[in-house]
């Protein structure tokens, strides 16, 4: 296993949307207890990247850190990385809950909360209008110049979402998001930007592995990549990007590659 510590799980400050967990976990303890399970079971992580994967005869070779591995089947789980907006203390937002990086993992935390949704105007409608069932005071705020759809306004007026312009400066506090255009200044305790991500499908597609237009990896239902013993699973698939989501797809894919080993019987 390869762990370079660098989950997007870690960013997230608290949900209620991992099952197990009644009162929410924070993204750096489930990632500690997962760890944790893993060294009960004698599994040594490797606290490097992989940089290469390559083809040998029906093997692969990993290579990370000056090293090389040879495996039968490879799985994955090398996520995607949001895009964000250029803004000062972004990080720390993203730590103490005021930028939220899913509307569908962490709504729940910001149920009843003044939400801003920033992006271009196709992308903003969509995501404002599944926050608006957590919260009445739900906006979108466009990235750049541009009209809103005809379709998408009447959906955003029939629920009550606002429609801001592009702003003309946005600035993070200690818990507001502060976003100005002209003289009017909105005030948000919590703000989605939905500007897009980038798979890590790299080490896949150089090995030949089909990816859809999004960039994401085509799996078929073991979550095999049209590549033969080479398994993806989580953010890199094109699926929901969901924690649990993710674990469904490393049993199923894991099940399969359990299935190619040797028989092992005690």
């Amino acid at each position: 296993m390869f762990d370079t510590d660098l989950s997007r799980a870690r960013l997230i400050p608290l949900s209620h949307n991992c099952p197990g967990f009644p009162s929410g976990v924070s993204g750096g303890d489930l990632l500690t207890r997962l760890r944790s399970q893993a060294d009960n079971f004698d599994v040594v992580p490797m606290h490097a990247e992989v940089d290469g994967v390559v083809r040998a005869e029906s093997d692969f070779i990993v290579s990370a850190a000056g090293e090389k591995w040879r495996a039968q089947t490879v799985l994955l789980a090398t996520g995607i990385v949001d895009v964000l907006p250029s803004l000062d203390g972004i990080n720390d937002a993203i730590a103490s809950g005021l930028i939220r990086l899913c509307a569908v993992c962490d709504a729940y935390e910001a149920r009843d909360e003044r939400i801003a949704v920033y992006g271009p105007s196709d992308r903003v409608v969509r995501h404002a209008c599944h926050l608006r069932t957590f919260s009445r005071h739900v906006s979108m705020v466009l990235s750049e110049p541009g009209t809103v759809a005809e379709e998408d306004r009447a959906q955003a007026d029939a629920l009550g979402v606002s429609v801001i312009g592009v702003p003309d400066v946005i600035t993070l506090d200690e818990k507001v998001c502060r976003v100005r255009v002209g003289a009017i200044t909105h005030t948000f305790d919590a703000f989605y930007p939905v500007l897009g991500a980038k798979p890590r499908a790299q080490l896949a597609v150089g090995l030949g592995a089909h990816a859809d237009p999004a960039g994401e990896l085509v799996v078929d239902e073991r979550f095999q990549t049209n590549v033969r013993g080479l398994y993806a699973a989580g953010d890199v698939v094109s699926a929901l990007n969901q924690i649990s989501v993710a674990a469904g797809h490393a049993a199923i894919a894991a099940t399969a590659i359990h299935r190619r080993l040797p028989r092992n019987p005690r």
